[in-house]
């Protein structure tokens, strides 16, 4: 159990340095050749930031624990919006000016609805864990699309700018692009083994580990980057962060699992995970939007997220674990 428990805990670390390492990597490469700072940060970060996820669903599936992968997907869904949106919206309060996230909210509400569509009868199959994966690439097309077409006085434009190195040599960003990589497996493969050791030893589910101690270990990247954004006012990259990364898990974290073998997914999550991860987004799009001028999320509203979080947890308690 302590071995697990060091493994689990050392697969966090290694995850959280090494997708700092790999998307400071591939954005720095991406400046050098030249591609503009929008498409590196709707893109090149999002993924980033999601890749810990990616990596962790994917060597579940591999081990044959796809009830973690589905898991990890939904779970890190939940806690971008109640547990980090909301801490950083208690630090310091939002304000959204993009117009380019206003347009990403619809979108994550239609990639919601057709994922719950697929899963919906229990089960994830080949067929559609491609059409999964084919809609999260046409997501990164349209974002290329709107950053070579779009506005150039969106806010995000030069908030991304601000945070994309420049002064960073190719030779140096291969080598953490690699460097980071490396070690998100590493740390991926210690956080897998001892999450699924001490789901067994304390009886618990995968579904429910990969909810909890997974989902939260692989947003430490959203969490960290999403309160250094909103400390540093640029607020519409801390809610971008959260937005792209929502959309790539239910794209790409769920997809690539379903590639290596068809999903069963428990009731659990369309009964009760799913509805949850809908609610949050719901509020989080109504504390957003103000009809002609920007929207703001308040300290109240954080709170509120971080009171949801804590209930969900409590939901979570109740419902899988025997009441005697």
């Amino acid at each position: 159990m302590w071995l697990s428990s060091f493994a689990l805990l050392g697969g966090l670390v290694l995850l959280t340095v090494s997708a700092d390492r790999f998307v400071q990597g591939a954005a720095a490469i991406a400046r050098n050749l030249g591609i503009s700072p929008l498409i590196i940060g709707m893109t090149i970060v999002g993924f980033g930031t999601s890749a810990p996820e990616m990596m962790v669903s994917t060597i579940a599936a591999l081990k044959g624990n796809a009830d973690l992968a589905v898991g990890n997907a939904v779970g890190s869904n939940i806690i971008n919006i109640s547990l980090v949106l909301g801490l950083a919206a208690l630090i310091s309060p939002l304000t959204v000016n993009s117009s380019t996230l206003r347009r990403e909210f619809p979108t994550l509400f239609f990639i919601m609805a057709g994922v719950f569509v697929l899963i919906y009868d229990h089960y994830l199959s080949l067929a559609e864990s491609i059409a999964l994966l084919a809609a999260f690439v046409g997501l990164n097309l349209w974002i290329v699309y709107l950053g070579v077409y779009g506005q150039n006085s969106d806010p995000l434009q030069a908030e991304f700018a601000a945070e994309i190195p420049t002064d960073v040599s190719m030779g140096k960003a291969l080598f953490w692009t690699l460097a980071g990589l490396t070690v998100l497996i590493i740390g991926s493969r210690l956080l897998v083994w001892g999450a699924i050791n001490i789901a067994q030893a304390l009886g618990v589910s995968d579904l429910v580990i990969g909810l909890t101690i997974v989902a939260l270990g692989t947003s430490l990247p959203e969490l960290a980057a999403t309160i250094m954004s909103a400390l540093k006012k640029e607020d519409d990259i801390a809610l971008g962060n959260i937005l792209g990364s929502n959309m790539f898990n239910l794209l790409a974290v769920l997809g690539i699992p379903g590639l290596i073998a068809p999903i069963t997914v428990e009731r659990e999550v369309i009964y009760r995970d799913f509805p949850v991860m809908l609610v949050l987004t719901t509020l989080l799009w109504i504390f957003s939007y103000e009809i002609g001028k920007p929207g703001r999320i308040n300290r109240i509203e954080g709170g509120l997220f971080l009171i949801l979080f804590l209930a969900y947890l409590v939901l979570l308690y109740q419902t899988t674990i025997p009441q005697g």
